[in-house]
């Protein structure tokens, strides 16, 4: 089994999600005392997000860069991003180290495109619905990417940071996120990326009238086949 390197803390509510579902999958596979060998580099979420929103994200890159090498050096053999966000800066992580990043765009197009769902919603923070970071991964794959207006994004990206990422989890927020999909279906969108890790926190399956497509879980599936090399 290869060993799979985590950046988490971002927030680590959703962190814990990759560990849980992580070994979860490990045991399904292998049996019910097998779970994975990972290295967990948790960094402190809170100058992370004050360079997020002054836009300093080289700042944020240095301290991802030095979670990844760290990882490498402790003899993981892959590094696994543990937020969307932040995949802005992949390119600078990835140049650091020797070992495969494995993208969160990748499974999601990849899951998008095996539901036959060719034009897809994207819900995330505002970096991530209003940037090309990661959009430009999903086109790239054939899909066509809408994202919610205006006062939708700043809903979205509000419950986010005020609730999700300190765990809290509102019936009032739940509401304001399936009004969203809804407007996303009416424009034609097939299925839904929650490209926010901590989204699945909130919104499940059951609750939503277009399939979702959770990037938190597909992007440890991912993890758990290089692992296993599946």
């Amino acid at each position: 089994m290869r060993t799979i390197g985590l950046i988490g803390g971002m927030s680590w509510e959703s962190s814990a999600e990759y560990y849980r579902l992580i070994n979860q999958q490990v045991r399904d596979h292998l049996g019910p005392l097998r779970s994975a060998q990972m290295l967990m580099y948790s960094v402190d979420f809170g100058p992370v997000e004050q360079a997020q929103h002054t836009g300093r994200w080289d700042d944020a890159a240095a301290i991802l860069v030095k979670a990844a090498r760290s990882l490498e050096a402790g003899g993981a053999d892959c590094v696994v991003l543990c937020t969307n966000t932040m995949h802005k800066v992949a390119k600078q992580i990835q140049a650091a180290i020797s070992i495969p990043f494995l993208h969160i765009a990748e499974p999601a197009a990849r899951a998008a495109l095996a539901i036959d769902a060719r034009t897809v919603g994207l819900l995330g923070t505002a970096f991530t619905m209003e940037q090309d970071f990661l959009k430009q991964r999903l086109i790239a794959q054939g899909l066509t990417v809408l994202v919610p207006d205006e006062r939708e994004r700043q809903d979205v990206h509000r419950i986010i940071y005020d609730e999700l990422c300190v765990g809290v989890i509102s019936e009032e927020s739940r509401q304001i996120y399936l009004r969203v999909i809804d407007s996303l279906a009416a424009r034609g969108a097939q299925a839904i990326i929650l490209g926010c890790t901590e989204i699945g926190l909130l919104i499940q399956p059951e609750h939503s009238s277009l399939p979702l497509l959770d990037t938190t879980g597909l992007h440890a599936q991912s993890a758990v086949a290089f692992a296993l090399d599946d």
